[in-house]
């Protein structure tokens, strides 16, 4: 499959991550063309906007929440729930989007110009989801993100069914272990996230491990969506 397509040099050059504050941001302002977030995400830096989506913020907190690839926790009811789904890659990119940009979430953050800057990353092959299925098709549940080199950056998450979340994330640590990754990047932990085994880094060593990961080749893992219903030749966990 192609690689990526390079949208050019970014207009935007960001502060460096290790003069922010520990919670506050970056910078403010900007804008969400592509070669402004692969730059920020290269530079340990994501956006999500305050102010009722007003204000772009730009963040990079200390310390950062990161889920280790050999350290995924996945307990037996969770085992039992991967057994029970299937997972696909890029077979209903939208609709993920969709369901994490659902307005009735508590903390709503995806406004609809956040929507077309990652549809867009999406079409250029930055940005990728995870979808997990039920055995007679529907969407459980599913998460996005943005790989680059052996990054990916997790965005956001949902789940219509139990587990649904979660089964999406084994299956994206598969896929990131296959393809020679080295980073999953949560932002910031949660309960959800700790019970899965992430951890928290004190910023200078994830901007550390992010220089060698971006430096990668990009991995194939997502190069071939998967067909958006669980049949023939869509990927079951190991």
């Amino acid at each position: 499959m192609p690689p990526p397509l390079d949208p050019g040099p970014p207009q935007w050059a960001f502060p460096s991550p290790l003069d922010a504050e520990a919670d506050g941001p970056v910078g403010i302002g900007a804008d969400l063309d592509p070669a402004t977030l692969l730059a920020a995400y290269r530079a340990g830096v994501f956006p999500m906007p305050v102010s009722r989506g007003r204000v772009l913020a730009w963040w990079s907190p200390d310390p950062r929440g990161v889920i280790p690839l050999d350290g995924l926790r996945v307990t037996r009811s969770l085992r039992t729930s991967v057994r029970r789904h299937a997972t696909t890659v890029d077979g209903a990119f939208e609709a993920v989007l969709d369901a994490c940009a659902d307005p009735r979430r508590p903390g709503g953050w995806i406004t609809r110009k956040i929507r077309r800057a990652y549809t867009e990353l999406h079409r250029l092959g930055w940005a990728h989801s995870v979808e997990t299925w039920t055995e007679d098709g529907r969407l459980a549940g599913g998460l996005y993100g943005v790989a680059i080199g052996g990054l990916f950056a997790g965005e956001s998450m949902f789940h219509h069914e139990r587990d649904g979340s979660k089964v999406a994330i084994v299956g994206l640590v598969d896929r990131l272990v296959d393809g020679g990754a080295t980073v999953l990047d949560v932002q910031w932990t949660t309960p959800h996230l700790l019970s899965l085994g992430a951890v928290d880094l004190p910023r200078a060593e994830y901007l550390e491990r992010l220089a060698v990961a971006v430096a990668q080749p990009q991995p194939e893992v997502f190069g071939r969506p998967s067909p958006a219903h669980p049949a023939a030749g869509v990927h079951h966990h190991r």
